[in-house]
């Protein structure tokens, strides 16, 4: 079990960093440009939506560096938690149209790859383990 949670574990730091890092790319470029970009899912449009996407860019990456170093991981859980969340919400839930069976396979993956993400950023609880037993004398 604790292979199975030090893959996931990895898998969350890897997927986390390069979405975040993706979205940061479009969010500079947006705001670089003046145009901002066009995420029909996501419940923000125009110069809001640039300036939400590099907020939690920003914030992933933070949560990202300091989960790394072993600190603050159920704030990373909770900013996986939350992007899978809004991937689910925008995609699935909404009135979002796709325009074909690719872009449904990709929504799909993507946020079933969130998913994953989520589980295997969960702040597991370290066990304690002796390295020995203690001798009754």
């Amino acid at each position: 079990m604790g292979v199975i949670k030090a893959l996931l574990r990895v898998y969350s730091y890897i997927f986390g960093g390069l979405l975040a890092l993706f979205v940061f790319a479009i969010s500079t470029m947006a705001l670089a440009n003046h145009i901002p970009p066009n995420f029909a899912f996501l419940p923000w449009s125009g110069p809001t939506l640039t300036y939400w996407l590099l907020g939690l860019s920003l914030f992933g990456l933070l949560t990202l560096l300091l989960a790394m170093g072993g600190k603050m991981r159920a704030l990373f859980f909770l900013w996986n938690l939350g992007l899978f969340v809004l991937l689910f919400k925008g995609l699935f839930v909404s009135f979002y149209a796709f325009s074909g069976p690719i872009s449904f396979q990709v929504a799909v993956r993507l946020t079933v790859g969130s998913l994953l993400a989520a589980l295997g950023s969960v702040p597991w609880s370290r066990e304690s383990r002796q390295v020995r037993k203690p001798q009754r004398y």
